[in-house]
């Protein structure tokens, strides 16, 4: 057998994932075969990620300083492989940070890949779809709880597809340190604990009771902790049962402090967070009614991959989302679809002028289906109001930086051109989609007579902040109020440092 090297590996089927946990960072490859993903690697590392922000939830430097040294490990695995193929994620704590922008970019430096700061509705999508893959099709209703480092993500569904998702603020790291600080487990800091993770999932529990399930699965490292340590100490097998759950507790509370407690399935790096997480475990079996919790090896760097190689097929779960929010929202899709053909035209035309931004077609082609998203609300000022919806709806498989750059485009394809709308993205983004922008506009204003046999004949050159757009001389006074729409639009781009110039007049 031929040994695998680095560059046969950057040229074969390999796709990684890299879950940036609260707590842990993991990293997993494998090689796509066809109908099942053979993994050839994993890495984990407890970074405690969330042990680093303080009250004003700023990230320690300490705590930035051991997550560039992990990635920096993880990135020379990687380093071979292409971007396209590999996904990497920051879950809750990212979220969470504040000013984090900085960090983000020598994290993704040390990585050598771009890492998406996902919602905590994505995240559950994506930890639902990695675990749900090895479930036969029956029994076909599904109860998945993942608990993470800051986070809890409750997601109910029906064979492979969730119907219910909830991102809590619960989480083993964060609750460990408010109640176990010190390692002591006392009675009333117990009950405190509990109490207080169940009054967080106090508002979901009757929507997830109602919904119902035939089979509950937890993932991730906390519920396989407890799951190997009531299996340790006999209270049972595979599954957790309410009983071990129970009797976990008053074990804890016996040993008095978690140096004290004994057991052979608890790990040295996990004892630190442990009385916290079966806490909040605890809760969610006796807030959700949980009988019996099946424990799941696979999680959301397994639901990573698997969205990867849907991108990779062209069976992008963004396309899907956008469609179904544009079905909801009652807009024109037909419209919506032309005036994205002509904003792709226009790209194809300026590639160069646009190509650091990643994936800045498929991005310019989503914001201009969803432009007219804001009529919805009310025709006066519809593209504020558009923005407003499409940075804060849930629009599956997108990251937080992807949908804001695509309510900013949304906000900026009519009107005054406002480069501020764009000031919290990172600043090699804001540079391109304020071009992504000026396109969208440009298409817009093409397709201002809705004329639905319409393909503007135009041409459009673009260096730095100048562009030449020369449409057809006939078509043009064909269009006066295009004309005059274009002639308008010199004046508004100004504002943005773009200079316009028309055909006739270059």
């Amino acid at each position: 057998m031929t040994p695998r090297t680095p560059a046969s590996e950057a040229a074969s089927d390999m796709v990684a994932a890299v879950d940036l946990g609260s707590n842990s960072f993991h990293m997993i490859v494998a090689r796509n075969a066809g109908a099942e993903l053979q993994i050839v690697d994993r890495l984990k590392e407890p970074v405690r990620l969330a042990a680093g922000l303080d009250d004003n939830r700023r990230l320690a430097d300490d705590a930035q300083a051991r997550a560039l040294e992990c990635l920096e490990r993880f990135g020379q695995r990687l380093r071979h492989l292409p971007s396209s193929r590999v996904r990497a994620v920051g879950t809750n704590t990212m979220r969470r940070a504040r000013g984090i922008g900085d960090f983000l970019g020598r994290a993704e430096t040390a990585l050598g890949h771009p890492i998406d700061v996902i919602y905590g509705a994505e995240e559950g999508r994506l930890i639902y779809r990695g675990v749900v893959q090895d479930l036969a099709a029956h029994p076909p209703r599904r109860l998945v709880l993942d608990i993470g480092g800051s986070s809890t993500e409750i997601i109910a569904g029906r064979e492979d597809r969730p119907d219910f998702i909830e991102s809590l603020s619960l989480g083993a790291v964060v609750h460990s340190q408010r109640y176990f600080a010190d390692g002591k487990i006392s009675k009333s800091a117990w009950k405190a604990a509990v109490l207080n993770a169940q009054v967080v999932i106090e508002p979901v529990r009757r929507e997830f009771r109602q919904a119902g399930w035939d089979i509950a699965v937890g993932a991730s490292g906390s519920i396989k902790a407890v799951q190997k340590v009531c299996a340790d100490a006999g209270w049972c097998g595979d599954s957790i049962t309410i009983d071990a759950i129970r009797k976990l507790g008053k074990a804890l509370l016996k040993a008095g402090h978690i140096d004290r407690f004994s057991s052979s399935g608890l790990s040295d790096d996990r004892r630190p967070i442990f009385a916290g997480g079966a806490a909040v475990l605890t809760a969610l079996f006796e807030s959700l009614g949980i009988r019996e919790l099946m424990v799941s090896e696979k999680a959301l760097r397994e639901g990573l991959l698997l969205d990867l190689l849907g991108r990779m097929a062209n069976e992008d779960v963004r396309e899907q989302s956008v469609m179904a929010a544009l079905e909801r929202y009652g807009c024109d899709v037909e419209h919506a679809r032309r005036v994205s053909d002509t904003a792709q035209r226009l790209f194809e035309q300026v590639t160069p002028w646009i190509k650091p931004a990643a994936h800045g077609e498929a991005l310019l082609h989503w914001a201009a289906l969803l432009h007219e998203i804001g009529l919805a609300i009310s025709h006066k000022g519809y593209h504020k109001h558009g923005e407003y919806i499409v940075r804060n709806c849930d629009l599956q498989g997108f990251s937080r930086t992807e949908q804001a750059v695509l309510a900013g485009l949304v906000r900026l394809h009519r009107g005054k051109f406002r480069p501020e709308v764009l000031s919290d993205l990172p600043d090699a983004q804001r540079q391109q989609a304020q071009r992504l922008a000026v396109l969208l506009r440009l298409a817009v204003l093409l397709h201002r007579g809705r004329d639905p046999e319409a393909q503007p004949p135009v041409r459009l050159d673009a260096e730095a902040s100048n562009l030449w757009l020369e449409p057809d001389e006939r078509w043009l006074d064909a269009h006066p109020l295009t004309a005059e729409d274009l002639h308008r639009e010199q004046q508004l781009l100004e504002r943005g440092d773009f200079a316009l110039e028309l055909g006739a007049e270059s």
